[in-house]
């Protein structure tokens, strides 16, 4: 245990120094999600916000209600990163020669996994100092800042595991890159930008079973003091589903006995 420690802190000091080393990957991940929010806010939160009503209506009210919706998105984002990452490590030969030395084996997943956290945390706090400046005012109390963190936290680490994964099953650097896309999408698809209730029947349906409504209703929740009902607990249930469905996949693939 003390040796896989160890060589997971190497791993991780590895990732971090080819963030430092590559830092446009970093500038793209978090840049995407500052473009939608400017977007989303200066041209269409007008029209957005008064549909939404509230008491100021408007471009300040909407940029309470999608910065949620943003933050997801960011860490959706992360993965392709992660994704990228680890399908660069796979068909490099990197692993190979990984997998001749004397280390432990988990380690190489772990550092991807730990790195990709970090680095989707930092983004997440990016996304939230933009927001305030151009308008956000969350209501959120010191302890539901602290809950807050421990969510996002738990929804990186089951979005990156599953990265892994996506990562590890991609053939090749190119592939890699666009299988992560659906994730960016399906917020798209959810409460993150209007909500459910104005959507046809049918897609109204699919809005509040897919997994990115609760999450995105949990962060809502704990920043706004908006209800949050069940959301919690199908959130909690969700990310718990998707980080040990993503960490068997890419154990399973990762022991393969040869890379591409």
């Amino acid at each position: 245990m003390t040796y896989a420690l160890i060589d997971s802190a190497t791993m991780l000091r590895r990732n971090l120094k080819r963030m430092l080393r590559y830092p446009s990957m970093t500038v793209l991940l978090i840049g995407m999600p500052i473009v939608f929010l400017l977007l989303f806010v200066y041209v269409f939160g007008g029209t957005l916000g008064a549909g939404i009503g509230g008491p100021s209506g408007g471009r300040a009210e909407y940029v309470n209600y999608v910065t949620p919706a943003i933050i997801l998105m960011t860490i959706a984002s992360a993965v392709q990163g992660t994704t990228i990452s680890v399908a660069m490590d796979m068909t490099e030969g990197i692993v190979d020669r990984f997998r001749t030395m004397a280390i432990a084996r988990v380690s190489v997943l772990t550092g991807h996994v730990l790195g990709s956290l970090i680095q989707t945390m930092l983004s997440i706090a990016a996304i939230i100092g933009v927001a305030l400046l151009i308008g956000f005012r969350p209501t959120a109390s010191l302890g539901d800042w602290l809950l807050l963190v421990g969510v996002l936290l738990m929804m990186s680490f089951a979005f990156i595991w599953l990265s892994v994964a996506l990562g590890l099953a991609s053939k090749t650097v190119e592939a890699s890159s666009n299988v992560g896309m659906p994730l960016i999408l399906l917020p798209f698809l959810g409460s993150g930008f209007v909500p459910t209730d104005s959507m046809p029947t049918a897609l109204r349906w699919f809005a509040e079973y897919q997994p990115f409504t609760p999450l995105i209703e949990t962060i809502r929740g704990l920043l706004m003091g908006t209800p949050i009902g069940s959301s919690a607990v199908i959130a909690v249930g969700w990310c718990a589903g998707i980080t040990v469905g993503g960490y068997l996949w890419s154990k399973k693939l990762f022991n393969r006995e040869s890379t591409r």
